[in-house]
């Protein structure tokens, strides 16, 4: 009991402390991060002026429970749909200034003596800005509306969904010890196909829950319900190997979909203060002024890399990808910070025992000195732009203004539709790929094993066999009909295509042939699971059920009533905001 309330009084003193820092810095205009940091520095271990945490490690612990809900609300203010819609601008900028500040931290840190494994992750964290420091800047400079506030944001965004999969990757590597360009690989597709599966299990079933329990659920019930599928998820992804976070993100992004979402956020707004609250006071605990007083050379050369070389390359991806010099520097001057990712990075480094104690507050006391400046950067922007604009030549304003990387895309309406089915059938064939791997992996790793422990005694294994494979066969039967089905843009597509180029109609029967190999094939494989005929057999059952599921009436109504749902859920959203 009394350990209890240890964590009872190290609690209060960590809110009141990060209560009253709040309110200094709102009076100084400065970011509630800043605050909670602060707040942390004076209660944590290292300062004997003022009454300290007793338990740290329960601390520590609801701070991890505070990334989880950071994690969480970012996925509920995200959405893949308009990321989608974005142009290449952003997506460009962002890979150019992540790949490019990675490579920069990476070999700073190999400069300075650090070991391969702290270069890595010192490169990670260098390549992130912050999302909350940038917006809360915005937001107190009345700039949220002008074009390269736009173009900043969707670069965050694309940042925090690369953060996710690095921090995936940068523990694979810290507990590998080395880079295994297969196990790399592994990891990716690992990554991917989970990240699809869970989108497509989500928004088929979530929505759908929501829409017909709704008279049943109150704010209570859904505030339950969404934390306990965010908890859901992140025990799912911890048992698949995944971080927490990135369960977290997951199922924030999917709920965002839902005719829900805006409503969950506002439940969930509260909750993601207090353990956000938590977990920047955490990090504040860790700043060592011992530490920093020593290593203050090394901090002061990592936050000129993060002001000076960030902001250049951070500008100079917007400009490559085809915005004006203006934006461009705008941008890049808005990006020249490094915020809770960093923190999250440097706190799995240390985690993982790959990092030295001492990088841990140096990050820290970087980001604080970065978070301090950054509406300066910001208001620097438009005088450097100035002072560039009277320099530079005419002929190089104009070249830098007009260049466009979009400019040099073919325009050929034969490649252009091609191009659009491709795509579209792509997507398709990835998507419905997807949803028959499940189902495999579903069958052979928990039904089949099931089936034979509970009713071998009872049946031959024979039959069990062939049981479970008619199972699966109408199981993955729609998905097997989506992966060789053209869709009716696709059929309009490939008319045009059929009627303008002879090379066009070749690619379409060769496409289509491919579809319909791929289809054969994963059946295949589920026939050779569960029986041992011989291979011309085999093929030839296989050729007559993909024949079989191509004209059957029942399963394309299956197919389509699946289709319909989805597609039902995912526009729900938008649909219900026009009707209002």
């Amino acid at each position: 009991m009394q350990e209890n309330m240890h964590l009872v009084s190290d609690l209060a003193l960590i809110l009141i402390s990060a209560g009253i820092m709040t309110i200094i810095f709102k009076l100084l205009k400065q970011p509630l991060v800043l605050g909670y940091i602060v707040a942390g520095f004076i209660v944590g271990p290292h300062l004997d002026i003022f009454p300290t945490v007793m338990e740290q490690t329960s601390i520590q612990e609801w701070s991890e429970i505070g990334i989880i809900f950071l994690l969480f609300a970012l996925g509920l203010e995200f959405s893949f749909k308009k990321l989608l819609k974005v142009g290449s601008t952003a997506i460009i900028a962002a890979m150019v200034e992540i790949v490019v500040m990675f490579c920069v931290g990476f070999l700073s840190g190999y400069t300075l003596g650090w070991t391969y494994m702290e270069s890595i992750f010192l490169g990670g964290m260098l390549a992130m800005s912050s999302t909350t420091i940038i917006i809360k800047a915005f937001d107190d400079m009345n700039l949220k509306k002008e074009k390269f506030a736009d173009i900043t944001m969707v670069i965050l965004v694309i940042q925090d969904i690369v953060a996710i999969v690095m921090m995936v990757l940068l523990s694979t590597v810290a507990v590998s010890q080395q880079f295994s360009g297969l196990e790399m690989l592994y990891c990716l597709a690992k990554l991917a196909f989970f990240l699809i599966l869970w989108f497509l299990v989500g928004i088929s079933i979530i929505p759908t829950f929501f829409r017909k329990a709704k008279k049943y659920i109150n704010d209570e019930t859904l505030l339950i319900i969404a934390i306990g599928l965010c908890f859901g998820m992140v025990a799912f992804a911890n048992y698949l190997g995944f971080s927490s976070a990135l369960g977290a993100f997951v199922m924030g992004s999917i709920l965002s979909e839902t005719i829900e979402g805006e409503h969950i956020e506002k439940l969930t707004k509260g909750i993601k203060d207090l353990f956000g609250a938590i977990f920047f006071v955490s990090v504040g605990m860790m700043v060592d002024p011992h530490i920093l007083a020593e290593y203050w050379g090394l901090i002061l050369i990592i936050t000129f890399i993060v002001l000076v070389v960030k902001a250049f390359v951070s500008s100079a991806g917007v400009l490559i990808a085809g915005e004006s010099m203006e934006n461009s520097l705008k941008s890049g001057f808005s990006l020249a910070q490094i915020g809770e990712f960093a923190f999250i990075i440097a706190s799995l480094g240390v985690t993982l025992n790959v990092m030295r104690p001492f990088i841990y507050p140096m990050i820290v006391a970087v980001s604080v000195i970065t978070t301090f400046t950054t509406p300066y950067c910001i208001k620097l922007a438009t005088p450097f732009y100035n002072f560039l604009n009277r320099r530079l030549p005419d002929r190089v304003k104009e070249r830098l203004d007009e260049y466009s990387i979009t400019d040099h895309v073919s325009k050929h309406s034969n490649s252009v539709g091609w191009k659009k089915v491709f795509t579209i059938s792509l997507g398709q064939i990835i998507i419905f790929g997807v949803c028959c791997i499940a189902i495999l992996f579903c069958s052979f790793k928990i039904l089949y094993p099931w089936a034979v422990a509970e009713f071998s005694e009872i049946v031959s294994v024979g039959i069990i066999n062939a049981v479970i494979c008619v199972i699966t066969l109408l199981a993955a039967a729609p998905f097997l009909f989506g992966i060789m089905h053209q869709g009716a843009k696709t059929q309009d597509v490939y008319s045009q295509i059929w009627r303008e180029s002879k090379q066009g109609r070749v690619a379409i029967v060769v496409w289509t042939f491919m579809r319909i190999f791929g289809a054969c094939m994963f059946v295949i494989f589920i026939l050779s699971k569960f029986f041992k005929f011989t291979n011309w057999v085999v093929v030839l059952i296989a050729l007559a059920i993909v024949i079989f599921i191509s004209f059957s009436r029942k399963i394309l109504k299956r197919y389509l009533r699946i289709k319909e749902n989805f597609m039902h859920n995912l526009n729900a959203k938008e649909d219900n905001l026009l009707e209002k």
